[in-house]
């Protein structure tokens, strides 16, 4: 009975790979996948970020993601943004690979002469790559009566393992900035516009549209403590996620060159897990971890168990300001 679930809940989580684009658990700090209005929206030359995730470890074969991102802005063009990402997707017993490269870009638009509220659209064309390995998988026609035989054709008709597509994606975010303590940023976005063929068989199955809802911000608490709510929702085909909750950020310092700061958060994926969030900034580096707990229908395989996540990110400033020692005047002079 044991083998029978796991058996069925496998084939259930590889199905919903084929409708499903990957998500995160730290959707912020994934900021160009999450909206190509990101891109080039932050305070540097260059950021890099890099992303993994590792899910249902208990159940089935390990879902691993891997996501790394590179963006910044024009020099010439200083309200132009520019980003490139990678990301690589390994699902289920059948090893269903998603490879993806998108390029994006973004322009970013004053509402009010004093920068306050601004918006920056986006968009990103992608080359998405996907291919299952068959051989994984076990057919009916591969029982002889007695057991399994893996000798036996499967009299499987398959078109092919392998398909490479484009996608487009589009979006934009709006920022109310009132000073780096007190913000808000939120988006909209749509993904898969053209809706690309991702059937293996004969049959054309199309890739539903991901529309895309986030908010994000900051409040100051007191001296050094500060709120960092944030919340995204996703719609693709018929599914539905939603993911709500909060960081607490402490800064540690931030004065003369010096800036470190922690982070702990706890957060809330509907109907599915909890997850705990842990970060902190050093200088221009920042690492944050995350654990799903899951308690959904799952739990009986699952044994709660969910999904580890770590997120790097790295901001490069090419033309860093000089420190200013500010020295006391003798009193005789």
């Amino acid at each position: 009975m044991k083998h029978l679930l796991l058996l069925s809940v496998s084939l259930i989580l590889s199905l919903l790979a084929y409708g499903q684009d990957i998500h995160w658990s730290q959707f912020s700090d994934n900021p160009i996948f999450q909206n190509p209005g990101n891109t080039g929206h932050f305070k540097g030359d260059i950021r890099f970020v890099g992303n993994f995730r590792d899910q249902w470890r208990a159940v089935t074969r390990p879902y691993s993601t891997i996501s790394l991102s590179v963006d910044g802005n024009n020099n010439k063009l200083k309200n132009l943004g520019y980003g490139l990402l990678f990301f690589h997707d390994v699902t289920g017993d059948g090893s269903l690979r998603t490879i993806e490269v998108q390029g994006n870009l973004s322009y970013h638009l004053k509402l009010t002469a004093d920068s306050m509220h601004t918006i920056r659209p986006g968009v990103n064309i992608g080359i998405n790559h996907r291919q299952l390995d068959f051989s994984q998988y076990y057919f009916d026609n591969q029982y002889d009566g007695i057991s399994y035989n893996p000798a036996l054709a499967t009299n499987e008709i398959l078109q092919t393992d392998r398909k490479t597509n484009f996608s487009i994606g589009v979006g934009s975010i709006y920022q109310f900035y009132k000073n780096e303590r007190v913000n808000i940023i939120a988006g909209i976005g749509a993904y898969n516009l053209n809706k690309p063929n991702q059937g293996f068989y004969n049959e054309v199955i199309k890739r539903d549209i991901r529309a895309n809802i986030f908010a994000k911000g900051i409040y100051k608490l007191n001296y050094d403590w500060d709120l960092v709510p944030a919340f995204n929702f996703s719609i693709q085909g018929k599914y539905r996620e939603m993911v709500l909750g909060s960081s607490i950020k402490y800064t540690l310092i931030n004065k003369l060159g010096q800036y470190r700061a922690l982070y702990g958060g706890l957060w809330y994926r509907n109907r599915d897990a909890g997850f705990i969030s842990v970060g902190m900034d050093y200088q221009s580096w920042f690492v944050g971890l995350s654990y799903d707990i899951n308690f959904s229908k799952l739990t009986p395989a699952s044994r709660t168990r969910g999904g580890f996540e770590i997120a790097v990110r790295y901001i490069l400033t090419r033309f860093k300001p000089k420190k200013m020692i500010h020295r006391i005047c003798p009193d005789y002079i």
